[in-house]
């Protein structure tokens, strides 16, 4: 179709629980998904979930690494710091060490080098993209070893940045408001070291306010570029994602709209293909 848009949809956060899994792989078999990001550091990213997701992804999805550094999680690597407790710092310490100029790149080089190396382990292959857990690819002093893994461990990968497109930036959303700011400077040190990142990103919303999630995802596409990316969480929820993770029931709704007729709909009207080109 003449003047269709192509865009990514990405669920992030396969690995987290098996509930989460078998949802997106719903997804993907049904085609309402193109991508998909891995926390290898999460309980359900085993060996055989990992096989299963191969298995639905072969053809028109691409699997990411979803780097994870935030608590409730552990590092693979020995070394790396700060921790609390055996287990990463909960995001919002983490930012503010990371604005303060207080984190390592050499420990975050360490630890994103070893999540790549695990995820070729599961996958056979390394990462089609990277992105970040709660958005740590961004933030300053974890952005550099980040990007220096991604350069030296999977060159051939494209990276995901946050920034909205300037006809989308509407003020009133300050988590968005957020990812703008650090994605500029993201996208230059990208582009510095010869990586790709994606055009323009959608998906950051409020989840404990419950939204309609169809009216959320109108507004998302109606201004994305060609090739702009849209993440999202669908998911079962399960004892584990509960004991994980704050965002449940949203992810049932979420699921619930991506699986409906009314998805396929949205994208024919907005002339939207989640094809690859």
């Amino acid at each position: 179709m003449s003047g269709t848009r192509r865009i990514t949809l990405c669920a992030d956060d396969y690995g987290i629980s098996e509930g989460v899994n078998r949802a997106i792989r719903d997804l993907i078999e049904r085609r309402r998904l193109n991508a998909t990001s891995v926390m290898v550091v999460a309980p359900a990213a085993t060996r055989e979930e990992a096989e299963a997701l191969s298995r639905v992804a072969a053809e028109g999805c691409e699997i990411g690494l979803h780097v994870t550094l935030t608590a409730p999680f552990s590092p693979l690597t020995m070394h790396f710091r700060p921790l609390d407790g055996g287990m990463f710092w909960p995001v919002n310490k983490l930012l503010r060490m990371a604005l303060l100029r207080r984190l390592d790149s050499e420990f975050v080089y360490a630890e994103v080098m070893a999540q790549i190396a695990l995820f070729r382990e599961l996958f056979g292959t390394p990462p089609a993209y990277l992105d970040g857990h709660q958005h740590v690819q961004l933030f300053p002093g974890i952005r550099e070893g980040f990007i220096r893994a991604a350069r030296d461990a999977a060159p051939e990968a494209w990276v995901r940045q946050c920034g909205r497109t300037h006809t989308s930036m509407q003020l009133g959303n300050p988590k968005a408001m957020l990812l703008d700011g650090l994605s500029a400077t993201f996208r230059r040190r990208c582009a510095a070291s010869g990586l790709r990142t994606n055009p323009a990103f959608a998906g950051a919303y409020d989840f404990r306010t419950l939204p309609d999630f169809g009216n959320l995802m109108r507004g998302f596409l109606s201004t994305l570029p060609d090739g702009g990316l849209v993440m999202c969480h669908p998911g079962f929820v399960d004892e584990t994602l509960r004991a994980l993770d704050p965002l449940t029931d949203q992810r049932e709704r979420e699921h619930a709209y991506l699986a409906s007729d009314d998805f396929p709909r949205l994208l024919d009207e907005l002339g939207i293909s989640l094809a690859k080109a």
